[in-house]
């Protein structure tokens, strides 16, 4: 069976930009024949992720995240359905998901790297569980259940970077719904801000395209910033941080600012804004979600809840995976 995958071309460089040259699909010939504990799946959806940038380069500078190689498949979050199974925990027509999916229209499977997933927790959305009840979700919600330190009632102002992406379109939503008073997005385009406003419940929201961001900031945060949910790294992140208030925490999602430059992860802070940091006992330290893979299955229940019950938009796009994937020949 001939199948189309996509792999990595070449590398655009530490400190370059991506380019669709830096891919190439081909076709390959897929086995016939299956193992033990083996499935063959095909691709429904395919997530691409800012952390994947990382992935381009020969060292990712991270400790968790392992590049791509040269002329082989990529890989990442993917949801797909079981067309053959030699797996005792997974039957044909299942709906399955993993973290290590690679961008291939069909492909052979060793079941212990996937997780079956029930299509009634998004009322039969299966791309959702790539963004609202997948690892975006997962990530928002632990993100800001351990680093976020929120409490319901206690007037507290969250500002989120990044606020109209996978994650910080979500995070908005689940630090009101965890009892921040006040939620302020950050983003790039006068329909982003309209959208967080009109739709997923910011109180405000600050194109930091237009105008003096620090200054907006101060007006609609009066009384200080009191949780950070940090997507973006760089300047916008140096200038919310100048706002927080003491004993205050910064949640540390990704810094997409910095991907495309040579430095360690998380990026050190400028000394003026570590200062800072360290004057007002801000908390700052990396969220990896991977490491509360116990929290996974709790999380996804309550975002599935939320999500039922209308408390939980999901308006970021999906990408449908590979059905007219034109092939080039490799070098």
């Amino acid at each position: 069976m001939i199948v189309q995958r996509v792999v990595l071309n070449s590398r655009p460089g530490k400190n370059g930009n991506p380019v669709a040259e830096n891919f190439r699909v081909e076709e390959v010939n897929l086995p016939e024949n299956i193992n033990e504990g083996q499935v063959q799946v095909r691709t429904l959806y395919l997530s691409v992720d800012p952390y994947m940038r990382c992935r381009m380069n020969e060292d990712t500078g991270s400790d968790y995240i392992t590049p791509w190689q040269l002329s082989q498949v990529v890989d990442g979050g993917g949801v797909g359905i079981i067309e053959e199974s030699r797996h005792t925990n997974f039957t044909k027509g299942d709906f399955v998901s993993s973290f290590y999916w690679p961008w291939q229209t069909k492909v052979i499977l060793d079941g212990s790297i996937l997780e079956k997933v029930d299509p009634q927790l998004v009322d039969g959305h299966l791309s959702y569980f790539l963004g609202a009840i997948g690892m975006p979700g997962l990530t928002s919600l632990i993100g800001i259940q351990e680093k976020g330190h929120v409490t319901a009632g206690s007037n507290q102002t969250m500002v989120v970077s990044g606020a109209a992406g996978a994650c910080g379109s979500l995070a908005g939503q689940i630090g009101h719904l965890m009892g921040c008073s006040r939620v302020v997005g950050i983003c790039g385009t006068h329909e982003k801000c309209l959208l967080l406003t009109s739709e997923l419940g910011f109180d405000a929201a600050i194109n930091y395209k237009e105008g003096n961001v620090a200054e907006k900031l101060h007006e609609l945060c009066p009384a200080g910033v009191d949780v950070y949910f940090d997507n973006v790294g760089g300047d916008i992140s140096d200038t919310v941080i100048s706002q927080m208030n003491q004993n205050s925490h910064i949640i540390l999602c990704g810094q997409i600012s910095q991907y495309n430059k040579d430095v360690p992860y998380p990026p050190p802070l400028p000394p003026a804004i570590e200062a800072i940091q360290k004057e007002r006992n801000i908390t700052r330290e990396r969220f990896l979600v991977l490491n509360y893979k116990d929290k996974f299955e709790s999380g996804i229940l309550q975002l599935s809840q939320w999500f039922k019950e209308g408390k939980l938009k999901v308006k970021f796009p999906h990408l449908r995976t590979m059905p007219q994937l034109k092939a080039m020949p490799a070098p």
